[in-house]
C-alpha cells in the first residue's frame, strides 16, 4: 500500500466509522468520510483535519442509488481510484424485535440499509477499486450474525438478544461477502466480514463494554491485508468467527 492509499468509509461521523476513519488516516491515508448528514459529516470531516488526517467529506445515503452513484463520482474526481471501502453503515431497526411481534416494514428497512446499502455502495466503488493495486472491501457485520453462535452450538459463545431484524441482517450481509469473495475469486480484491465486538454507541444505547476505537481495530486489520491475505472470511479481534 502507498502512502497516499485512498479509502472510504460509510456511516464514518461518529462512533466506529469514525474511529475507522481516525485510524486509517492515522496511516498516513487520505480517507472520505461517507455520511448522510451534512452538518455531522462536515463536523467529523474537522475534527479529523484538527487531528491531521488528510479528510474529505462524502455525501452518502446507502439506500438512495443516486446517492451511491454520486459519491462515486465524487472519489474518482477528488482521487481517481479507491483503494479501500469500509461498509460500515448500519441501523438496528429499534428494540425489541421478537420475531412474532416485529413489523415486516421494520425487516425491510433495516435490510435496505445493512445488505443491500452494501451492495448498493459495493458496486458503485467497483470500478474505482478495480484500478487499486491493492483493493479491500471490509464489511463490518457482528457475532449477532453467526449462526453457529446464535443456535447456541458454540457454548458459551451464544450471542445478543433476539432480534428477528438486526441479527438476520447481519447473517445475510455474511452470506453475502461469501459470494463477493466467490465472484472474486482470483483478483487482487480481498473482502472480508468484521464484527468489532459490544461496542458503546448510539446503536445499541451505548451499552457497549468496548470502545469505539477497540471496535475499530479489525477493520483497520482487514483494510491493510497484504496482498496474500485471506478473502471471504469472517474475523474479530480474537481470530475467525463461525459462520
Amino acid at each position: 500500500m502507498s502512502e497516499r492509499t485512498i479509502a472510504l468509509v460509510t456511516g464514518a461521523n461518529k462512533g466506529i466509522g469514525y474511529e475507522i476513519a481516525a485510524g486509517l488516516g492515522a496511516l498516513g491515508w487520505r480517507v472520505g468520510v461517507g455520511a448522510r448528514d451534512d452538518q455531522r459529516r462536515k463536523a467529523a470531516v474537522e475534527r479529523l483535519r484538527a487531528a491531521g488526517v488528510d479528510a474529505f467529506g462524502v455525501p452518502l445515503d446507502v439506500t438512495d442509488d443516486a446517492s451511491a452513484t454520486a459519491a462515486a463520482q465524487l472519489i474518482e474526481d477528488q482521487a481517481g481510484r479507491l483503494d479501500v471501502l469500509v461498509n460500515n453503515a448500519a441501523i438496528t431497526g429499534g428494540m425489541p424485535q421478537e420475531p412474532t411481534r416485529i413489523d415486516p416494514a421494520t425487516i425491510r428497512t433495516v435490510v435496505e440499509t445493512n445488505v443491500i446499502g452494501v451492495i448498493r455502495v459495493t458496486n458503485a466503488m467497483m470500478p474505482l477499486l478495480r484500478r487499486s493495486p491493492s483493493p479491500r472491501i471490509v464489511n463490518m457485520s457482528s457475532s449477532v450474525g453467526s449462526l453457529t453462535r446464535q443456535s447456541g452450538t458454540a457454548g458459551e459463545l451464544t450471542t445478543g438478544p433476539v432480534a428477528a431484524a438486526y441479527a438476520p441482517s447481519k447473517t445475510f450481509l455474511n452470506a453475502v461477502t461469501l459470494q463477493y469473495a466467490r465472484e472474486l475469486s482470483g483478483t487482487n480484491i480481498l473482502i472480508n466480514a468484521a464484527c468489532p465486538g459490544y461496542v458503546a454507541t448510539d446503536l445499541n444505547g451505548f451499552r457497549g463494554v468496548r470502545t469505539p476505537e477497540q471496535g475499530a481495530a479489525i477493520a483497520i486489520k482487514l483494510a491493510t491485508l497484504p496482498d496474500d491475505g485471506p478473502t471471504g472470511q469472517f474475523f474479530e479481534d480474537g481470530g475467525v468467527v463461525p459462520w
